[in-house]
């Protein structure tokens, strides 16, 4: 199991949150997402890597602005 973590801007309740959390689910390999709305950290649990490209793709299907990649260490 992989963890990825990403900041998405634009979220502002649960209604985001889970917006975001269907559009990512469906990536092949993802079994899990976290969202934290008041931070916009995505965290992602995935069987392999993510192309950031396919995550990017997700959250703008989802309506909310992908910022990047964070760093899950520390």
């Amino acid at each position: 199991m992989i963890e990825h973590g990403y900041t998405v801007s634009g979220m502002s309740c649960g209604h985001c949150a889970q917006s975001v959390t269907e559009e990512l689910t469906g990536l092949p390999g993802v079994t899990e997402v976290d969202v934290d709305v008041s931070s916009g950290r995505v965290i992602v649990r995935a069987e392999a890597a993510l192309a950031e490209a396919d995550v990017r793709g997700a959250v703008d299907e989802a309506g909310y602005t992908y910022q990047g990649v964070v760093s899950l260490v520390g």
